[in-house]
């Protein structure tokens, strides 16, 4: 006898979650599940984060999911784990062994080779990697034992801080552009250091403005009531917070919201977040081109009503 799931009512559900993502869980598996938790029409999530990688993952519900890509070009940071004298046939924890060596380094040496990567680097993409070729990622080639020929690509290394270890097994503070691959920047580090290295655990601490200390779990977000979850959502607009903000009048704003361009004395701006009178009207993203508002990424009508309405309810 097979028993069916009881069906979902769904609901409108606009704004931001920051989720603290656990161990072992994809990235789309983390917004099907928190998709059926909230009852939300919408999802969707700002950049796959490994399994095998835990901590922050901005979670967009309704009209937040329109500005994903902000978050996902955002810069990030983590904390990565490296494990010395070891390399493995997916640069990380979960492959086997290629190589073993014999460690001797200490602090100064980690710091040194980790410098040497600080800046506009060249990284070549691992095949295991969520990259896709001809509609699949690579992982499912390799995983086949296809190895398919990547191009390097430029990514920027902001800062590697070493804040903790000895021995075969070193913590860093990595800040870096998006599209950088932990995994091969410890096996670059490993090499430079001439014992080879894996990433034996990591974890997003940031992604732009947004912070994991502001994070849930998924078993803390399920033990909590409907609307004491709801009242953990950021606005919409949380993902656009480091761009400049432009208020427009009621008229003007309705202009701007159905995509016509206004006339503004303020400076050219290749990204602004635009809102109307009142003080949560998010209406959307923008940029200014010779004293024009151009509209790039707007909320509907129904779904800017929508935010200002439960805005005001979690003021009060």
């Amino acid at each position: 006898m097979t028993t069916t799931r009881p069906r979902i009512e769904r609901r409108p559900v606009h704004g931001v979650l920051l989720l603290d993502k656990p161990l072992g869980l994809t990235s789309n598996g983390a917004v099907q599940r928190l998709k059926r938790l909230y009852r939300a029409e919408k999802a969707g999530h700002t950049g796959t984060l490994d399994p095998l990688a835990t901590g922050l993952l901005p979670i967009c519900f309704g009209a937040a999911t329109k500005f994903s890509q902000v978050s996902l070009d955002a810069d990030k940071r983590y904390r990565a784990t490296l494990r010395l004298g070891i390399t493995t046939t997916t640069g990380d924890a979960e492959g086997t062994v290629r190589e073993r060596q014999a460690v001797d380094v200490g602090r100064a040496r980690v710091a040194a080779a980790c410098a040497r990567f600080v800046g506009r680097i060249e990284q070549c993409p691992p095949m295991h990697s969520a990259l896709k070729h001809e509609g699949r990622p690579l992982y499912s080639y390799a995983r086949a034992g296809v190895e398919i020929e990547r191009a390097s690509r430029p990514v920027t290394i902001h800062a590697i801080d070493v804040t903790d270890g000895q021995g075969d097994c070193w913590t860093l503070d990595v800040r870096c552009s998006k599209g950088t691959y932990i995994r091969t920047l410890a096996e670059d580090i490993g090499a430079a250091l001439g014992c080879g290295a894996h990433l034996q655990a990591l974890h997003r601490t940031a992604s732009g403005p947004l912070r994991v200390e502001n994070a849930r779990s998924i078993d803390a977000l399920e033990a909590l009531a409907e609307a004491a979850r709801d009242a953990l959502l950021l606005e919409p607009d949380a993902l656009l917070v480091e761009w400049p903000m432009v208020r427009l009048e009621s008229a003007e704003a309705g202009r701007f919201l159905s995509g016509l361009r206004r006339r503004v004395t303020l400076p050219d701006a290749p990204h602004v977040r635009v809102y109307g009178p009142e003080p949560k009207a998010f209406l959307g993203g923008g940029h200014i081109a010779g004293g024009e508002l151009i509209s790039t990424r707007l909320l509907s009508p129904l779904e800017a009503g929508a935010v200002q309405h439960a805005s005001v309810g979690l003021a009060h």
